[in-house]
């Protein structure tokens, strides 16, 4: 990226085009820093795929520059990362609200990372100078879990908002947002606003969470056996509501899913979900009592294979089944690309006789924690900025918020639709655009920090559509042939396919004479060997699958 005088870079990593693994960072002469560091869950055609993470390249190439993170709230999609980054680079200090806080250092305990970075908390108000480069001041939003917060950033450049996530909630469950905050900011001249896309396509204003109460009542009043809440784990207001009605209905509570736990453990420690000990019971206790009395508060809601609820579907759970008078509620939407998952799940629940309640016209049992269009215009509205910059969203949604912005009367010109990776340049209260850097996902599977690459990824998705095939050959020390080249495939030949990998098989001979012939390398021998059968199996088929050739020394 060159240089340009005193301009401050504007760029994200991730957060655009997608919903998920936002990072934004923010770059003078001298100075690095991050909004949020999170993960992307992983869509069903990512196979092993635990999450995906930004490319880290960049701000590892600039170390020396990185001064400070800063985090907006508590959910994975903004502080999930935070594990990988530092493994790679030294986050002098993060800056964080009191609850995100919390799970951080739960979420550093776990990968044994605690120790190699300073955690401050924030709160309200809190105005933090970063090497005189960028002063950064939170202020408070309504969200769904608490101590969500914007943030102002000013700069000698110029001043930017960066709303995080938020809606506007005139009756939230919790603190309420800080208009008035937002408002003088915008009085006093703002030059970019960076604002939640995801909701864009919806018209109107999102229902308040305290929507959601009355929906979850009816459920609980009628109910006649067990009721099974699943929502997402860092959902907080969510789950305190369900408390609250299983509390007032005097069902015991049995909490599953190990997220689940643990963040119900640390709001519970800080004050923010109130559960009666009494109330609490282990799972091995549902036994003792009977199902009226019963609430399970549990994970899976979008579908997870390894999640509580499936593996309660699945009859996997030791102590817990679906049962004929169960009523199992969905207490979120699927995120996208989870419909499919979330329909296989409730049909499976609903052939063991139990009564699925979902989000709809019949009962709210949902609400987004994200701005639909009247709120954006509201938005914008009160920042009145000078250019603006969608974020956190799919491509659609990014327009469609660019859109808007144009409607209330920003110009068409001061609109920035970006991808991860484009950079914008902020200089004397004026915004233009800068070159792009090389991003892009990388993929967490299992224990595996480090992350795959996309071109395995690929890999994984060739051998899931069109199989692999393996040749497999022996040679001695003197490059003479003891085995001769035998093909193996897996979901690869069936049927009419059987005569192409006799076929392939004739083919690698041929190409393993050729290269003895001209006395090739080991290397050249395996390349040849699949160049020849994957030409000859795409000309039969047009099919592409992996192909691994196996040369072994005798």
């Amino acid at each position: 990226m060159p240089q340009l005088d005193n301009a401050i870079n504007i760029f994200a990593l991730g957060g655009l085009g997608e919903v998920g693994k936002n990072t934004y960072c923010f770059e003078s002469s001298r100075s690095l820093i991050l909004v949020d560091a999170g993960v992307r869950f992983p869509e069903a055609n990512l196979p092993g795929v635990d999450y995906v993470i930004p490319d880290y390249s960049y701000l590892r190439d600039n170390r020396g520059k990185v001064k400070a993170l800063f985090i907006t709230h508590g959910h994975e999609d903004h502080i999930g990362g935070i594990p990988f980054l530092i493994r790679l680079i030294d986050v002098p200090v993060i800056y964080a609200p009191r609850l995100a806080a919390a799970l951080i250092r739960h979420k550093l305990e776990d990968h044994r990372i605690r120790d190699k970075v300073e955690i401050r908390e924030v709160k309200d108000g809190d105005v933090i100078d970063v090497g005189g480069d960028f002063k950064v001041t939170y202020f408070r939003v309504t969200h769904s879990i608490p101590d969500s917060f914007g943030l102002c950033i000013d700069t000698s450049e110029g001043r930017i908002i960066e709303t995080g996530d938020f809606k506007i909630d005139l009756t939230p469950v919790g603190p309420n947002f800080d208009l008035a905050s937002l408002s003088r900011y915008g009085t006093e001249g703002v030059d970019l606003l960076m604002a939640d896309s995801t909701n864009a396509e919806i018209e109107g204003y999102t229902p308040s969470e305290r929507a959601v109460r009355s929906g979850l009542k009816e459920v609980f009043e009628k109910a006649p056996g067990r009721i099974i809440v699943s929502t997402f784990s860092s959902n907080i207001n969510r789950i305190q509501q369900v408390v609250e009605e299983a509390v007032e209905s005097k069902r015991k509570i049995c909490i599953l899913g190990r997220s689940m736990e643990n963040v119900v453990s640390i709001a519970r420690e800080y004050g923010i979900i109130k559960i009666p000990d009494s109330t609490i019971i282990e799972d091995s206790e549902i036994r003792n009592y009977r199902s009226n009395e019963i609430c399970i508060l549990c994970t899976g809601s979008q579908g997870e294979e390894m999640a509580a609820l499936s593996r309660i579907a699945r009859g996997e759970h030791k102590y817990v089944r679906i049962m004929p008078m169960d009523t199992v509620v969905f207490s979120s939407n699927p995120i996208p690309g989870n419909g499919a998952l979330v329909d296989r799940l409730v049909n499976s629940i609903v052939k063991q006789g139990a009564d699925v309640k979902q989000n709809g016209l019949a009962f709210s049992l949902h609400s987004s924690g994200h701005p639909s269009k009247q709120e954006l215009r509201l938005m914008l509205r009160l920042v009145n900025p000078r250019h603006f910059m969608p974020v956190h969203g799919e491509y659609r949604m990014l327009k469609i918020h660019g859109e808007i912005a144009e409607e209330v009367g920003i110009k068409k010109e001061n609109i920035f639709i970006c991808a991860n990776g484009d950079i914008l340049h902020l200089r004397d209260h004026k915004i233009t655009r800068g070159n792009h850097i090389p991003e892009e996902d990388i993929y967490i599977d299992g224990n595996d920090l480090e992350g795959l690459s996309g071109q395995i990824m690929r890999d994984r998705e060739e051998m899931k559509n069109d199989g692999i095939v393996s040749i497999i050959l022996t040679l001695n020390k003197n490059n003479e042939v003891i085995v001769p080249p035998i093909i193996y495939t897996r979901g690869f030949a069936a049927g009419e396919n059987t005569h192409v990998v006799r076929h392939a098989q004739i083919h690698a001979k041929e190409a393993l004479e050729k290269c003895l012939n001209r006395h090739c390398s080991l290397e050249e021998i395996k390349t040849s060997l699949k160049g020849e059968v994957e030409k000859y199996i795409f000309r039969k088929t047009s099919r592409k699958p992996v192909i691994i050739p196996v040369l072994m020394v005798g």
